[in-house]
């Protein structure tokens, strides 16, 4: 079975009206996303902030197409939630005959390869943005309305069942990487642990190496805080920074030290990475912070897991509570740090264990990819199955 196929403006009209802004009212706006992945709120701002005052009024169920995004997939239905939203004049609106065409159908027509390849293929030039009268000129399969409502019925089946399974793989990580804060907690926080503050157990804490921006480029690798995963160290994007003799030997980095991010986001400011055996000789900039312990009191192993934590994290929150700006640790937090300090065998026993339990979210979290991936590719084969009349 194949549906006959139509132009695009036998069943949708190209609306061309425009209003006059209002310096005192409010406005939606709102933005397509590339490859059809639908229209969302971009913000709510003043007429007086709009600089352009003659805009369009977008209408529930209307075809929106950006007139340059459109080739990168700068399309879809506008949702109810965004009836009434204000666009500007770089994209066209198109009202559907609901009579001939359900928007459903329509929608799920526009992420196929098929459509995606028209908007692609239009012009001659390199030219991105398109018109309304090639919008009006792509085709599209026309079923009977009844027929396009039960295609419709039978891809948003096949859809919740898509969501659902990401639902799933979703919260099995999550409940991972739970058990592991869990876990951290039970085994390190609970009672009977010898509880002390960091500074006793730290040797030293020294403030990363500053350099103008002419001395980066060359020299020896140098962390930055892109290099911090928490409690690995990534090689990614490491920066090679010029130093002097003197300089490396000050701020160098040796297997066992912990680096510790002192200067970002309140998300992230103290992430905390080690530096093992395989990692290159390296210098740690400024916005990080290298800790030295007394390896005959901990594990550096099993410090940068504690440091990590979700009990010493909300440690650190509460630390940053009344900054303002960019969020950053100093010396004295650093040193204040509740510690749980078990003797060196059962830090030993912790550091195993949870070790084992990361392997095994990593690997869930290596089926979740691969999963997904399956999944990605259910939904174009229904979609065009679908199209092609074969379902």
């Amino acid at each position: 079975m194949s549906f006959p196929m139509v132009a695009l403006g036998e069943v949708v009209r190209y609306r061309n009206e425009f209003v006059q802004i209002d310096d005192l009212k409010s406005y939606k706006r709102c933005r397509v996303q590339l490859h059809a992945q639908g229209i969302v709120l971009r913000d709510i701002i003043s007429g007086a902030e709009i600089k352009t005052k003659k805009q369009q009024v977008c209408r529930a169920g209307e075809f929106l197409v950006a007139e340059i995004d459109a080739k990168i997939g700068g399309f879809g239905i506008v949702p109810p939630e965004l009836d009434g939203a204000i666009v500007s004049s770089h994209y066209f609106l198109f009202v559907i005959d609901e009579s001939r065409l359900d928007r459903r159908f329509l929608d799920f027509f526009i992420r196929t390869p098929y459509f995606r390849e028209q908007v692609t293929a239009q012009g001659t030039t390199n030219y991105a943005a398109i018109r309304p009268a090639n919008v009006l000129a792509y085709k599209i399969p026309l079923p009977p309305l009844a027929e396009q409502r039960r295609l419709v019925a039978h891809i948003e089946e096949v859809a919740a069942k898509i969501d659902e399974a990401r639902g799933l793989r979703r919260e099995a990580g999550e409940e991972a990487e739970a058990l592991i804060s869990l876990i951290t907690s039970a085994k390190c926080y609970s009672n009977g642990q010898i509880m002390c503050s960091f500074g006793d157990v730290l040797l030293e804490a020294k403030n990363g190496i500053y350099k103008p921006p002419e001395y980066w480029g060359f020299g020896i690798p140098c962390v930055r805080m892109y290099n911090i995963e928490g409690p690995e160290m990534n090689t990614n994007r490491l920066q090679m920074l010029d130093v002097t003799p003197a300089e490396l030997e000050i701020y160098s980095c040796k297997p066992g030290d912990l680096i510790f991010n002192r200067v970002n986001s309140a998300e992230l400011v103290g992430k905390t990475g080690l530096i093992n055996e395989n990692y290159p000789r390296c210098t740690f900039e400024s916005k990080n912070m290298r800790l030295r312990i007394d390896p005959k009191k901990v594990l550096p192993e099993y410090a940068a897991k504690i440091l990590n934590s979700k009990e010493t994290r909300e440690y650190y929150r509460q630390a940053l509570k009344q900054q303002c700006g960019m969020a950053t640790l100093n010396q004295n937090h650093v040193y204040s740090i509740p510690f749980p300090l078990p003797p060196l065998p059962d830090q030993r026993r912790i550091v195993s264990y949870l070790d084992s339990l990361k392997a095994k979210v990593d690997e869930l979290r290596r089926l979740q990819a691969e999963s997904c991936a399956e999944l990605e590719a259910i939904m174009p084969a229904v979609l065009e199955k679908a199209f092609k009349g074969e379902l």
